[in-house]
């Protein structure tokens, strides 16, 4: 496993990690999830993505008795949440969003969940426009001075409201947001390649990166339809499917077939060749890893080996296939 500080901070995460979004509870059970943890541990992942709203709570609670069985030492491993969206189908006002509030509370119900007395890493998972930023940069200060959280940061945020954020915190003596977690991947480029330019050079963010599969398209198994038992077909992902479904989506699935045939020249699985492009940017921390079966698992996190064969030509002609 290759081991990348996360922005100018001294974290190490391990360049894949392991996420739980759609797959705990809804695809995998506490048995199955030890089994892939594990799996994700004993081949050096050392970062575990989570948030409040994946299974409305479930799924921290799946990961939280997973990691208890395991047994790892937890100085040897880093686990997340994020706050915004609440862990109730229809939450109440104080239930969401950024407020002081909503931010403390999310916090002790993760950690609860999860069964650690810190979070690693803890992210505001969307903007909140109701909601001054002062106030959501001084709600992640206090957690942090308290022990609760060790870096905060953002996910989904444009680069002006994440400087915004570390304006507020360097004229208040507060601390700043450390990284965003972005969507990154062939289809989704600009906003981690060229609106966030800036972020890096002026304040040294770390990115952790979701759906660098483009939820599944890249992995080539959407070419023959929808399978049946894919996380288009679940329950309040409908979205997923209508996005597939549309003209661009369409259009996707038809660049896959020639991003297949690079992988293949090349020696390597479509999702192993996707999974690496994201690597090769020196300004992704952890890529995070999404999968429901040990087997698959194991695929992925073989991209990793993969990443020398992408030679400056290969990207060239990855682009070119995936525009």
């Amino acid at each position: 496993m290759e081991y990348r500080r996360l922005g100018k901070s001294g974290l190490k995460l391990s360049a894949l990690s392991f996420g739980s979004w759609v797959t705990f509870k809804n695809q995998i059970d506490t048995q199955l999830a030890e089994q892939c943890i594990g799996t994700a541990y004993d081949a050096g992942v050392n970062f575990f993505d989570n948030a409040e709203t994946y299974a409305n709570g479930d799924s921290e609670l799946i990961m939280g008795k997973a990691l208890r069985n395991l047994g790892f030492s937890r100085d040897s491993f880093c686990v997340s949440s994020k706050v915004f969206f609440g862990s109730h189908t229809h939450p109440k006002p104080t239930q969401h969003g950024l407020s002081h509030k909503h931010i403390l509370e999310a916090c002790h119900q993760a950690l609860q969940r999860l069964q650690v007395d810190y979070l690693d890493l803890y992210f505001c998972h969307r903007p909140d426009p109701e909601t001054p930023v002062e106030e959501t940069v001084r709600a992640m200060h206090a957690l942090v001075q308290q022990g609760k959280v060790l870096y905060w940061g953002t996910s989904e945020w444009s680069a002006e409201e994440i400087g915004a954020a570390h304006r507020v915190a360097r004229e208040l003596y507060l601390t700043p947001p450390a990284m965003e977690q972005p969507q990154y991947n062939l289809f989704v480029r600009e906003r981690v390649e060229q609106e966030y330019a800036p972020l890096y050079r002026d304040y040294g963010m770390g990115t952790t990166i979701w759906s660098p599969l483009a939820s599944g398209v890249l992995t080539g198994k959407y070419s023959r339809g929808i399978p049946k038992d894919s996380r288009l077909n679940l329950p309040g992902y409908e979205w997923l499917k209508e996005r597939l479904q549309s003209e661009d989506g369409r259009r996707r699935v038809v660049a896959v077939e020639q991003l297949t045939v690079i992988a293949r020249e090349l020696g390597m699985s479509p999702t192993q060749l996707a999974l690496a492009w994201c690597l090769k940017n020196p300004h992704v921390s952890s890529v995070i890893l999404g999968a429901s079966r040990v087997e698959q698992l194991r695929e992925n996190l073989g991209a990793l080996a993969q990443v020398p064969k992408l030679t400056s030509e290969v990207m060239l002609r990855l682009a070119t296939a995936a525009n």
